[in-house]
């Protein structure tokens, strides 16, 4: 784990069981900027029943009905050669490998594959025996909290903490899991009640179109982003359609690495060291409205603010009215303390 944004750019199942697919999104993500690329470790027959029928929006992006969710989630099986050759392709990009599983046996053999952290689908997070085995590897826990009540996720961070895990290696997403979620169900104070009620590093999972959701999340005090991304939103599947392509990828992690360095400062508030050359410029002084002999005692009438700021600060005005000058003066003139007593 780090100090600075995480960026999970997710590939889930986006790769179609096509491993060209899939190495082409490692390589996107890893041009992209992203920290890690995450896939998913799965046996159709430990997830679903043959009978379970697919989620509304896997119906509608896949379009095709008559598919049960166990025929289409065994066509994106990855095996263990599969995992094998994706790790050693993300070592050669220069990207982290990342995968999340469904059930405790993928659980035990992802950590033989020393990831360096699990993250846990929102789908599991009230299944116990998921997350007593993942809370005894004893490496970081990342759980998204998609469709769940605050009582509910607080059960679940208690199952981590009884079998090992303490509040420094437990990071929540917020999550909907909907795709794409519609903007008016984002909710995203709900990542900031989760950090303030369970004492938690919260991050955010986003399934909205597009890029602005995550990048607030980051200014809110997000420390993980994960975001589903694809070559081409138009390929069959059931994720591509709520997904980033390449380009926006990109964008996203631009845009969250400049915000991550906008709030990342002590929050006093004081002029920046780039800022300083430009008092001057934009500050004003105080002047002399009109020409000025020497012995005059000077009114309000008598003085303007005008650029530079260099000169006698206008919040001083008051000390300025009532002095005498000390010699003939020109309109326009920057008044200076020599010249008045």
């Amino acid at each position: 784990m780090s100090n600075k944004v995480i960026i999970i750019a997710e590939a889930g199942v986006n790769h179609n069981g096509d491993m060209s697919l899939a190495k082409k999104l490692i390589e996107k993500a890893s041009k992209a900027g992203a920290d890690y690329v995450k896939f998913q470790s799965f046996h159709a027959e430990k997830l679903v029943s043959k009978e379970a029928l697919k989620a509304e929006y896997q119906a509608v992006n896949t379009n095709d009905g008559h598919v049960t969710q166990f025929e289409m989630l065994k066509k994106l099986e990855l095996s263990n050669t599969d995992h094998k050759l994706l790790i050693d392709h993300c070592n050669e990009c220069g990207i982290k490998f990342l995968s999340t599983a469904f059930d405790v046996e993928g659980i035990h053999y992802l950590n033989g594959l020393n990831i360096d952290f699990f993250k846990c689908p929102s789908g599991e997070i009230t299944n116990f025996p998921y997350l007593k085995t993942v809370a005894k590897t004893g490496k970081p826990v990342v759980l998204s909290t998609g469709m769940a009540t605050l009582d509910e996720v607080e059960d679940a961070v208690n199952v981590l903490k009884k079998y090992g895990q303490s509040n420094s290696k437990i990071t929540l997403l917020h999550c909907n899991t909907e795709y794409p979620t519609p903007m008016n169900d984002v909710n995203l104070k709900a990542m900031l009640t989760m950090a303030h009620k369970l004492n938690l590093k919260v991050g955010y999972s986003d399934h909205t179109l597009g890029i602005e959701v995550p990048v607030a999340a980051v200014a809110l005090g997000a420390c993980i982003i994960e975001k589903h991304f694809t070559l081409d939103r138009t390929l069959p599947g059931p994720d591509h359609k709520a997904s980033l392509e390449p380009e926006e990828l990109f964008n996203m992690v631009r845009s969250i690495r400049n915000i991550e360095m906008a709030i990342s400062k002590d929050g006093l508030k004081e002029p920046s060291p780039s800022e300083l050359k430009n008092i001057s410029i934009a500050r004003k002084s105080i002047h002399l409205s009109k020409d000025i002999d020497q012995g005059m005692v000077l009114a309000e009438s008598d003085l303007i603010p005008l650029r530079p700021g260099d000169g006698i600060s206008p919040m001083l005005w008051n000390e300025v009215i009532g002095k005498t000058t000390n010699k003939k003066l020109k309109a326009f003139t920057k008044v200076k303390w020599e010249d008045i007593q």
